[in-house]
């Protein structure tokens, strides 16, 4: 058996760097056979698309740059849980394994609202694995939107 290896540090460096260009800190690594393929943050202000979400990012290039429509053997880090648009692109993705920090009980797609892996519609149904780095995901965006806030 081989050791569990986390990405997420990796991740939250993608999230914090997305935080401090102003944008919702959240960010995503994708691994294949233990090499890292992709990472991202959210990029949504940036690029004036909303569509631009770190997992979205991530998926994106990792196609991209391994020249496939599917990572049917990657595993996805990602600080957050995904929203329904993301776990429908991670699905179509075909990617193998979600690892995620902090749930989203506001936006989450996954064990929060429309569960979209659960829904009978989902043509693929990756492993799910939460809460891993979970207070530091979650420590990371209470503090970037407190500071919106200016508390």
């Amino acid at each position: 058996m081989t050791d569990f290896t986390t990405y997420m540090p990796m991740a939250l460096e993608q999230a914090r760097m997305a935080g401090e260009r102003g944008e919702v800190p959240v960010g995503a690594v994708i691994v294949r056979g233990g090499e890292v393929v992709a990472q991202a943050g959210n990029r949504t202000r940036e690029l004036n698309d909303p569509t631009a979400h770190a997992e979205v990012m991530a998926i994106r290039t990792a196609c991209a740059d391994l020249g496939v429509e599917r990572l049917t053997d990657a595993d996805l880090y990602v600080t957050l849980e995904p929203c329904p648009m993301c776990a429908a692109a991670i699905s179509n993705a075909r990617i193998a394994r979600v690892y995620y920090g902090a749930g989203d009980p506001k936006s989450g797609g996954v064990a929060q609202g429309p569960r979209i892996f659960d829904h009978p519609q989902c043509h693929h149904k990756p492993e799910v694995y939460d809460g891993i780095a979970e207070r530091e995901c979650a420590e990371l965006l209470v503090g970037f939107f407190k500071g919106k806030r200016g508390d």
